[in-house]
């Protein structure tokens, strides 16, 4: 187990995987007041960067889905956005921490609630990303209609769990298959309805 003042980017992938596995609960309510607090909290610090759009997406957005107890954001910026000055001068100092970053693809992963004791009571993934038709948005559509293809999502990802529970990446892959076919049924149903020029 890390040691009280270790910085999380000094622990080991083992580590990490240790402090943090897979852990899935029942539906909270609560998650959309999570959501609803952060995005405006968001809304106020980023609100000189261009913000084109901000959804909560992921398992805890849909009603009845269990899920990891972590609230996902999708926050589309405008593709002028400078990407350095958004990390360094706002969101780390408000307690975001860079989980990765492509300067290519424009996009940002931050994490806040991972703390060297664990996972805090409130945890949170934020995916900065230029306007786009993203699948995200459409697979969380997909589960929120159809709660016969949640309830399959919900059994895989339980069966997945017993596999992979100190293995994120793994876990993560070994879902890829079922999102992807479920996304492309709901972008077939659902057409262009995140395309930006419909906004």
């Amino acid at each position: 187990m890390p040691k009280k003042n270790v910085k999380l980017q000094d622990i080991s992938l083992e580590e990490l995987w240790e402090l943090f596995p897979i852990i899935l609960r029942p539906h909270n309510p609560e998650y959309a007041l999570w959501y609803g607090e952060e995005q405006l909290a968001l809304t106020n610090i980023l609100k000189d960067c261009g913000i084109f759009r901000i959804n909560h997406i992921g398992s805890t957005a849909v009603k009845g889905l269990i899920a990891k107890p972590t609230v996902d954001i999708l926050l589309e910026l405008g593709d002028g956005y400078d990407r350095k000055t958004i990390i360094e001068d706002i969101l780390e100092k408000n307690g975001w921490i860079v989980m990765a970053r492509d300067d290519a693809a424009k996009t940002i992963d931050l994490n806040k609630g991972y703390t060297p004791k664990g996972f805090a009571h409130k945890v949170f993934h934020l995916h900065i990303k230029p306007p786009g038709d993203w699948s995200e948005l459409y697979f969380r559509d997909y589960l929120q209609k159809y709660s016969d293809i949640a309830g399959k999502y919900e059994l895989l990802k339980l069966d997945l769990k017993e596999k992979f529970e100190r293995n994120r990446n793994a876990y993560t892959t070994a879902k890829s298959d079922f999102i992807q076919k479920y996304t492309r049924t709901a972008r077939d149903e659902f057409g262009e309805r995140y395309t930006p020029h419909n906004e």
